[in-house]
């Protein structure tokens, strides 16, 4: 993507907090979402992340205004926009769908809000001219959008939004729609995009993934609630609950006792030190941490399949608390193979003990 001509947008407003405080919305005797608190920091991005059903599109749309909490309040900046109507709030918001207009051109499509409003035409050229630039469509202005790419459309729903110069920006899925590759390089434009302009964020996927590789804070939902709530690696390295740790990446989870200075698995003793908990633990490795030697120190193990994917390669043996899966980068020629009798160990910064 080309650089952005200036840090902001002319004129665009600046970043606000956004606050939701004790939110509840209830459809029937459904609640779809429970007591929320949650502070999104100003010009951050904030994502939302969590099976179907949790409540975190609810949650976009109570932003947005196009719902209204059943309880609690809403707070831009300080200001309480509870009962304010979506269109004034200063927000934009990209979903699943692209929601262009097929019988415009690109220019037509991202200046549709500007003409609407009834902006001066010179300040729509102006506005219209420095976002294509931002997102890379300069030069494309006369096109028919049923001609663009799945990606260049996207970058034109990107640029409809931004060329409002919200106060908030929110995406609903937004990348729904586009094939793996393509997803990963337009996920890292909307976050280069996003710190460039400081526009405040809030972005709603159940794509694990996706949330690690763009957000400042990751927010897990889990029927109705925050699970738990921190930057990506605290979430990935210190989970609060199986739930959580299972969502955000892959993980082996067994049953063993922690005595403080080492965790006992099977007869295995591993060292390890973990505050605040004792006794009986649900120990969760992660795949990358997961050591296999052809012999000495640690659990009985035996290979059970090893596979070869490019960047890295998979293997899964069997042990005492069950079948493990690892991982390790690149081709690994070194991997014992499938009924080999191996001693393994738990890389200590992959691990990470819950309650049992």
């Amino acid at each position: 993507m080309q650089q952005a001509v200036s840090a902001n947008l002319t004129g665009s407003p600046q970043a606000v907090s956004v606050k939701l405080e004790g939110i509840v919305k209830k459809f029937g005797k459904v609640t779809a979402v429970e007591k929320v608190d949650l502070e999104l920091p100003a010009g951050k991005l904030i994502t939302l992340l969590g099976p179907s059903g949790c409540g975190k599109t609810t949650i976009l749309r109570m932003v947005a205004g196009l719902e209204r909490p059943t309880e609690g309040r809403i707070l831009f900046g300080g200001e309480d926009v509870t009962r304010l109507p979506a269109y004034l709030r200063d927000i934009t918001m990209m979903f699943q769908s692209y929601a262009l207009f097929p019988h415009m051109n690109v220019y037509h499509n991202i200046a549709y809000g500007l003409e609407v409003t009834r902006r001066p035409k010179g300040e729509i050229r102006e506005r219209v001219a420095e976002v294509m630039h931002q997102v890379g469509l300069s030069g494309l202005e006369e096109r028919p959008v049923a001609a663009l790419s799945g990606g260049q459309q996207q970058r034109v729903a990107l640029a409809r939004s931004l060329v409002m110069q919200p106060r908030v920006l929110l995406f609903d899925e937004p990348l729904s729609n586009l094939d793996a590759k393509l997803r990963k390089r337009v996920r890292e434009e909307i976050r280069d995009l996003q710190q460039e302009l400081g526009i405040t964020s809030l972005y709603v996927t159940h794509d694990q993934e996706e949330a690690m590789a763009i957000s400042d804070l990751v927010v897990l939902m889990n029927k109705g609630v925050i699970e738990q709530q921190g930057d990506p690696r605290t979430l990935y390295t210190r989970p609060i609950s199986r739930f959580a740790a299972d969502f955000i990446g892959r993980a082996n989870f067994f049953e063993g006792q922690y005595h403080g200075g080492y965790v006992e698995v099977a007869g295995y003793r591993q060292p390890y030190q973990q505050q605040g908990i004792s006794g009986k633990v649900t120990v969760m490795v992660r795949p990358e941490a997961l050591r296999v030697y052809p012999s000495g120190d640690g659990l009985d193990g035996t290979m059970h399949l090893v596979s070869f994917l490019g960047s890295s390669t998979e293997f899964s043996l069997d042990t005492p608390v069950g079948r493990l899966e690892g991982v390790v980068a690149g081709d690994a020629p070194e991997l014992p193979g499938r009924g080999e009798r191996v001693k393994v160990q738990f890389a200590p910064q992959g691990m990470f003990l819950l309650p049992a």
